[in-house]
């Protein structure tokens, strides 16, 4: 199992890097490095242009999460990987682990949420994101992907949801950070 960290964003909204945003004494981006590790990850990959880290640029721009994903499993052997936003500091490596249910699937998520994500990545996987990022008047979003790969949903505890905020404003953060 491989991680993999969403942390390619232009972070408009809050209008500093998310990424680099400070998170109990280390980046937001160190810090689901640390979770996905946590939870079991043997490597994590960095969607982004962050050479520190190893981060994987976008191979097309402006394409969003989406772009992100499929720049690093261009890159990435076949095998299962969490797929974690970069703003969503509360979420634990338990929360991952019950991905685990879905195993068998080519993507598992909670509900209606589109992260994380348990993504089997192979060539079916990266055959479907070339299609999405090539075809211009495709839905280039997650969802879409989940959508084409045959999602499995799995419940989530009412008490779970506080794990997956994330902050894309100042005030969100504000709201968020301890």
């Amino acid at each position: 199992m491989d991680g993999i960290v969403l942390a390619g964003g232009l972070s408009s909204r809050m209008g500093r890097d998310k990424a680099l945003l400070p998170w109990q004494g280390r980046t937001l981006l160190e810090h689901m490095q640390r979770v996905l590790q946590q939870a079991g990850a043997r490597r994590v990959w960095i969607s982004g242009d962050y050479p520190a880290f190893g981060g994987v640029p976008d191979r097309v721009a402006r394409c969003g999460p989406l772009g992100g994903l499929y720049s690093v499993a261009m890159q990435m052997p076949d095998g299962p990987a969490w797929v974690v936003p970069v703003d969503a500091p509360r979420m634990t490596p338990a929360l991952l682990q019950q991905l685990h249910a879905g195993e068998g699937s080519s993507c598992t998520v909670f509900a209606d949420e589109p992260l994380p994500m348990r993504l089997q990545i192979d060539d079916h996987c990266r055959r479907v994101l070339q299609d999405l990022v090539d075809d211009p008047l495709a839905r280039r979003s997650l969802r879409a992907l989940q959508e084409r790969l045959g999602v499995t949903r799995l419940p989530l505890a009412a008490e779970d949801r506080a794990l997956l905020l994330n902050c894309n404003t100042p005030s969100e953060w504000e709201s968020i950070a301890p």
